[in-house]
This record gives structure tokens, sequence and C-alpha cells, in this order.
């Protein structure tokens, strides 16, 4: 008969050997398991960046405290009925009065020009994912200005009517209105022309 292959060492105080192992283990998982207490306290980890900035030339980057005030001050809450076109060609015409850095002040001001709703989409946004000011603004309008939107108002603009009393110069000014919170409506020039 052939005796089968060892499986280890012979262990002669295997009781022993076996309390040893299973100390050791605890000790080992409780090392890696944290505390009630622990999983409660905030981390004092530093928050991971959402932006990836862009490297600048020199050491003259510096945005003006009444440039912030000026942001903050024409904040994007995220609410139905505010219009991100809007907000993004106001946030432009702001970053636009600094002519150095464009696109480092735009990805450094952007998080300070939104709030509530608009801030939390932000937050929740993957560590890393944006690099550039165009990846940052596509982002932004496809969360606050999805395609059902944009048909709603493709629709709108197809079907537009003048109303009842309505004068000409109001009914062209609301048709106009239409446009140009749809400006990208894809409907061809010839067919919006009045």
């Amino acid at each position: 008969m052939q005796r089968s292959k060892s499986l280890g060492e012979f262990v002669p105080e295997i009781e022993r050997f076996l309390h040893k192992r299973k100390r050791e283990a605890r000790n080992n998982i409780v090392m890696l398991e944290r505390t009630l207490k622990e999983y409660v306290t905030p981390s004092m980890d530093e928050p991971q960046v959402i932006i990836v900035y862009p490297t600048i030339e020199g050491n003259n980057f510096e945005i003006q405290p009444a440039l912030l005030n000026l942001v903050q001050q024409n904040q994007f809450s995220g609410s139905p009925t505010e219009d991100p076109n809007l907000h993004i060609s106001t946030f432009l015409r702001l970053g636009g009065t600094l002519k150095a850095n464009q696109e480092a002040v735009r990805l450094h001001l952007f998080p300070f020009s939104l709030r509530d709703r608009a801030s939390a989409w932000f937050h929740s946004l993957e560590v890393g994912s944006v690099t550039a000011w165009d990846q940052m603004r596509q982002a932004f309008l496809a969360r606050f200005f999805p395609p059902s939107k944009t048909a709603k108002l493709r629709d709108q603009i197809t079907r537009f009517n003048q109303k009842d009393r309505e004068s000409l110069y109001d009914a062209w000014e609301r048709f106009k209105e239409m446009l140009r919170l749809c400006h990208h409506h894809g409907l061809p020039e010839n067919s919006i022309r009045c």
C-alpha cells in the first residue's frame, strides 16, 4: 500500500497549534475591523477632487474676490424653471473678464456658480471625471437640459400660434424666447422663419 503525500508538517500538539492559529487570525481581523465610534466619526481624510485642474504656467494665478462674488450672485440651483443655457452664458460672460488661463478660471469658478440641487449633482460626479471645461459644460447640460426638455420645447416651437388678443410684437417676442431657450432645436431654418 502506497502512502499518500503529506499535507504539511507533523504537529505533535495539534490542539495548541490550532488555538494559536485561531488567536492570530482573530487579532488580524480585529486590526482590520473598525469600531462603531470610527464609523460615526467624520473622516479626517481630504475629500477627493472631481475636477482635474490644468497646469498653470507661472505663479500668477489668482481669482479676485470680486469675480468670485459676482459668480456667487448668479448661482444656478437646478430648478426646472431655470435655464441652464442662460446660466452658462452668464457664467462665460463673467469668467471672460479674465484673459489669462481661461480654462483654469472656468474650472475653478464653476462649482461656486452652483447651489442646492445643482451643487449636490456636482458633488455626485465621479472623482477625477472632469479634466476640461467642455466636459464640465457637457455634463452640466446633459443633466439640466435633458433630451426630454429639448423635445418638449421643439414641439412647442413647431406648434407655435399667436394667442387671442396677443399683439404680433408680443407673439414674435414669445417665439424668439422659445428659440433662445432651445437654440439646439435642430429644426431647419426655413421651417421656423416667419
